[in-house]
């Protein structure tokens, strides 16, 4: 029986990737992994974290879930990874940034506006942590990408819920980054604090820092009080 197409590739990451960083994994078995970053991006596959940042082995501590939600810290949605993921990256790791990551043509934003399976239960739940981001509007390419950017500040609210995280943020030894990436243009726009908006990160001073003040639309409306 012919090799699948899996089995391949993970034959050509030992002969052929893996020596180049050979003595870079033996450095991090023997000193353990100290990321800088905890990313916490979509699951959509045209998200590409490494790709994106230019990081290497080690440098990312990566939390992937639909729609880069973030749990509150009250554990009303009971025990979830990325909750512990965030505990353990802040607490054990020490991170010194937290990175949401949205981007365009997001799934998980498009359900909110139409109807899931009702055998996906556990999914239909999730959304609801991105349903106060939602528009009462028709979903149309710009209330989508409105959709999809308020739903990253929302995310940055409740990551500062985290008691962990808020007294880090607030003595300085972690920055928040709220980031959207354009899939259609591999622009990422960073959420800017001085603005309240997305700025290409062509054009911004900074990929983020916070805490956040509130996020104010082109319209005027304010996501978070």
């Amino acid at each position: 029986m012919p090799d699948d197409e899996l089995l391949q590739r993970l034959r050509r990451f030992h002969l052929d990737a893996f020596p180049q960083y050979r003595e870079q994994f033996q450095t991090l078995v023997d000193e353990g992994q100290h990321p800088t970053t905890l990313f916490i991006g979509c699951s959509d596959s045209r998200l590409l974290p490494y790709l994106l940042t230019g990081a290497g082995p080690g440098e990312l501590f990566l939390v992937r879930n639909v729609g880069a939600f973030v749990p509150p810290y009250d554990g009303s949605y009971g025990h979830h990874g990325t909750a512990a993921a965030i505990e353990f990256a802040v607490l054990e790791l020490r991170v010194s940034r937290i990175v949401v990551c949205g981007h365009s043509h997001c799934g998980a934003i498009k359900a909110l506006y139409g109807e899931v399976s009702p055998e996906a239960r556990n999914l239909q739940r999730w959304l609801d942590l991105g349903r106060e981001a939602a528009l009462p509007v028709q979903p149309g390419p710009e209330a989508l990408r409105r959709t999809e950017q308020r739903a990253v500040v929302l995310q940055l609210e409740r990551l500062m819920e985290y008691p962990m995280v808020r007294r880090r943020v607030e003595d300085g030894s972690i920055a928040l980054h709220g980031w959207h990436y354009v899939i259609e243009e591999g622009e990422v726009h960073v959420f800017d604090v001085a603005t309240g908006g997305f700025v290409a990160a062509s054009k911004a001073k900074s990929s983020g820092t916070g805490p956040y003040a509130p996020y104010v639309e082109h319209d005027g409306q304010v996501l978070v009080d």
